[in-house]
């Protein structure tokens, strides 16, 4: 008799796959089918607020943008989804914020299901976990420590929302928006005060400032760092190397970013406001910036130089294996360092007493160039659709990528060809490039044949 798959469709969708299909391709074709999944749902009457069909194309946007935690939407998500609706993209965001196999792992944990080896492959590729040793205990970390998190921001939230809104519909803002910012989702539900306003309206409200960009810097930092600050704990020289990278550069970027907008917009963005609330506005534009998609004042009204500065943040992103999107902080300074090395012509890089490997090194520079290759394409698409300037085109274009999700008026306006590149550009940042470059590339062979070497002139 054969044994009842303990994944259901999910484990049926496995063993289809697992003899044909390489690790890579599988975790990039589960996000595929957690969109189309989402697109039908969203599609039907029941998900609309005014009980009809959503058009296929919107619906797949939003199914796309939830799942890889992305933000940006083309309808208000208060006003056009029901609570069904919004049940939904919830469970999206969850579920791209963690990743397919980590919710797989969660429910044949919970059913004290055996998990095989080839789970456990997947599981730490999809993870960002370096060794196979321990995966389904990080996976344990990532489970509880995600109920943690999102359980205490929506506590606090609720704290806020409960008074103004009543407890019932306070309590599922609190808990919407918890979740959204811990998957570093920006999806919000602060459309009943006004379409698009995200929470422009809340920007004085301290509490609740704090709390969202609590919530988006612990989930963006990755699953691993978790782990190994759980380990070490205060021990700094005990941290691996990746935590080292990942802490002192995202509080680099948070700092810097935050100086470099509140000097830019102090006159721009921010002007009319108190200066308790520029630093505040300024502090939370640096973090969302890194793959949140929240925002507390209006992106079109950024200057040059502070959409700019934006556009860099949304593109580094936040950190690997984490629910953030973009090019990641450890690639980002492993392609800076490299390029200083080279400059001082050494053969290899060192941080932290330690050296990179060269396979690291070039994977790194792979992932930036195609990032920087898609964004930099895409946005000269956009220009040629729907006639907007050179800034506009690359804001969008790296807040899909990156999977960040501010936007400066201009996807909620645009047109099919324009929302199916900005949805191309969201799902290649969340799974990421070169993922996606090897899920739809052949493997072939590599004859044990070296050509010969020829110098050529670079710079």
């Amino acid at each position: 008799m054969m044994r009842r798959c303990p994944y259901s469709a999910g484990g049926f969708i496995l063993k289809l796959m697992k003899h044909r299909l390489t690790y890579t391709q599988i975790i990039t074709f589960s996000f595929l089918l957690v969109i189309l999944a989402g697109a039908l749902l969203l599609c039907l009457p029941i998900s609309s607020a005014q009980r009809e069909w959503t058009p296929f194309l919107d619906s797949f946007f939003t199914a796309t943008s939830a799942t890889c935690v992305t933000g940006l939407v083309v309808v208000d998500t208060f006003t056009h989804w029901s609570f069904f609706g919004q049940l939904v993209i919830l469970l999206l965001i969850q579920i791209g914020g963690l990743g397919f196999m980590t919710v797989m792992t969660m429910f044949a944990i919970f059913m004290h299901r055996r998990i095989s080896l080839h789970k456990r492959r997947l599981l730490m590729q999809a993870s960002g976990n370096l060794q196979l040793n321990g995966v389904t205990t990080l996976i344990r970390k990532i489970i509880i420590g995600t109920a943690f998190f999102e359980g205490a921001g929506t506590l606090i939230l609720a704290v806020r929302f409960c008074p103004k809104m009543g407890f019932g519909t306070g309590l599922w803002n609190a808990l919407f928006h918890s979740v959204s910012a811990f998957c570093n989702a920006g999806f919000d539900l602060m459309g009943k005060y006004e379409k698009f306003s995200s929470f422009t309206t809340l920007r004085s409200d301290v509490v609740v400032q704090l709390t969202l960009m609590a919530l988006i810097v612990i989930g963006g930092i990755g699953f691993f760092v978790w782990s190994d600050l759980i380990k070490c704990k205060w021990h700094g020289k005990r941290y691996t190397l990746h935590t080292k990278i990942v802490l002192a550069t995202t509080v680099f970027l948070i700092l810097a970013g935050w100086l470099g907008f509140y000097f830019l917009e102090r006159n721009g963005a921010l002007a009319g406001l108190h200066e308790g609330e520029k630093l505040l506005a300024a502090l939370f534009q640096s973090v969302t910036t890194r793959t949140a998609g929240f925002n507390t004042v209006d992106q079109a009204a950024l200057t040059d130089s502070g959409g700019m500065l934006s556009i860099v943040l949304m593109l580094i992103g936040g950190s690997p294996g984490s629910t953030a999107g973009g090019i990641k902080t450890t690639t980002v300074l492993i392609v800076l360092l490299n390029a200083a090395a080279s400059v001082r012509s050494k053969d290899s890089i060192t941080v932290f007493k330690r050296r990179i490997g060269d396979d690291t090194v070039k994977q790194a520079c792979s992932i930036t160039t195609i990032y920087i290759i898609l964004t930099l394409l895409s946005a000269v698409a956009l220009m040629a659709l729907e006639s907007i300037g050179l800034e506009e085109a690359l804001f969008e274009t790296s807040s899909a990528i990156g999977t960040v999700g501010l936007t400066m008026g201009v996807t909620p306006s645009i047109g099919a060809a324009s929302k199916i590149i900005l949805a191309f550009l969201m799902y290649a940042g969340r799974v990421g490039g070169l993922s996606l470059a090897l899920a739809f590339s052949t493997e072939r062979e590599s004859p044990d044949i070296q050509r010969p070497t020829e110098k050529v002139l670079i710079g």
